[in-house]
C-alpha cells in the first residue's frame, strides 16, 4: 500500500477547488471526511476525482463510533469500503471517540472511559473495519474535556495497548494533546513523552478556541483558527523525535481564503525540511 508523502497537507474545502487548480502548489496531499463522499456521483465526486489525479489523498472517518458499546454500522462501514476502494487514499483515520447510541447517532464525537471493556470493544471495532477494506487504519487522539473516575488506563498506556493488539497505526493531533493538558492540567510534553511515536502515521495541527473560566482555561478544539505557537513548539519537539511525517493543516470552522491556509502549511513544511536535514538518517 503507498503511503503518504513526508510533507505537509491540507483539508480539502470545495470552495478552494478552482484555487487548487489554477496554480501549483507545493501541498504533498489533501485530506477529505469520509462521510461527506459516501453520495453516488454529483459534484462532489467530480471535484475529488479531479484533486485525486494529481495528488496523494487521506481519508478521515468522523462517523465510525469506534468507541460505541454497539456494533458497528454495516451499511456505513460498506460505503466507507465503496469509498476507499474507488480512490485508493494513501491513509484512512478515525477518531478515538464514540457518536451513537443504538439507532440514535450524535453530531459529535464523544469521549470514552479507559477501562479493559471498552478498550476489548474498541480493538475488536478496529479488528473488523481493518479486514473489511483491507487497509490498516491510523486512529487519532481526542481533544477532552471530561475525564472519567472509572478510568484504569492512562491515555497513552491505552493507545499503545490498541495498536500492540490490533496492528492499527496512530494519528497525533498535536493541538487535541495541548488542548486536552490544558483543560486537565497535565504536562503535554510528559504525555508526547509516553505516547507511541513508532506508531504514528500521520500528524494533524489545528487551532483552538479559549474560554476564561473562574477555574482556570478552557480550551475548545474549534479547528477555526491558525494554530497556536504552543503548540507549534511541541509539533517541532515531535518532529525531532521521529523525523518528518505527514502533517496536515485542519481548518474546518470560518474556513479561510486558501492563501492563508498555504501560509500555515508552509510554516510546518519549513519545520519538515529543517527536521529532515537535522536528521538525515530519520525513517
Amino acid at each position: 500500500m503507498q503511503q503518504l508523502p513526508q510533507s505537509t497537507g491540507l483539508g480539502f474545502k470545495p470552495e478552494h477547488f478552482r484555487d487548487i487548480m489554477a496554480a501549483s502548489h507545493s501541498i504533498g496531499f489533501y485530506e477529505v471526511h469520509a462521510e461527506n463522499y459516501m453520495g453516488d456521483g454529483g459534484a462532489a465526486h467530480a471535484m475529488l476525482r479531479a484533486l485525486r489525479a494529481d495528488h496523494a489523498l487521506s481519508i478521515h472517518g468522523v462517523g465510525l463510533s469506534i468507541g460505541g458499546a454497539g456494533g458497528l454500522d454495516a451499511d456505513h462501514l460498506a460505503r466507507l469500503r465503496k469509498l476507499t476502494d474507488h480512490y485508493q487514499p494513501e491513509s484512512f483515520s478515525e477518531h478515538l471517540a464514540w457518536s451513537s447510541h443504538g439507532a440514535a447517532w450524535l453530531n459529535d464525537l464523544l469521549p470514552l472511559p479507559y477501562t479493559d471493556e471498552t478498550l476489548a470493544t474498541i480493538c475488536v471495532h478496529i479488528d473488523q473495519v481493518q479486514e473489511v477494506l483491507g487497509r490498516r487504519m491510523l486512529l487519532e487522539n481526542p481533544a477532552t474535556y471530561v475525564t472519567f473516575a472509572s478510568s484504569t488506563w492512562s491515555e497513552t498506556d491505552f493507545l499503545t495497548e490498541i495498536t500492540r493488539r490490533t496492528g492499527c497505526g496512530l494519528l497525533l493531533d498535536v493541538n487535541n494533546v495541548f488542548v486536552s493538558a490544558t483543560n486537565h492540567r497535565f504536562d503535554a510534553r510528559a504525555y508526547l513523552a509516553a505516547f507511541p511515536l513508532e506508531a504514528v502515521g500521520e500528524i494533524h495541527l489545528a487551532g483552538h478556541d479559549c474560554e476564561d473560566l473562574p477555574s482556570g482555561a478552557l480550551l475548545i478544539d474549534s479547528h477555526g483558527a491558525r494554530v497556536a505557537d504552543p503548540v507549534w513548539a511541541l509539533y517541532a519537539e515531535v518532529l525531532a523525535r521521529t523525523g518528518p511525517l505527514p502533517t496536515l493543516i485542519e481548518w474546518d470552522n470560518d474556513v479561510p481564503e486558501f492563501a492563508t491556509l498555504l501560509s500555515e502549511a508552509k510554516r510546518a513544511q519549513s519545520l519538515l525540511e529543517r527536521t529532515g536535514k537535522d536528521r538525515p538518517y530519520a525513517a
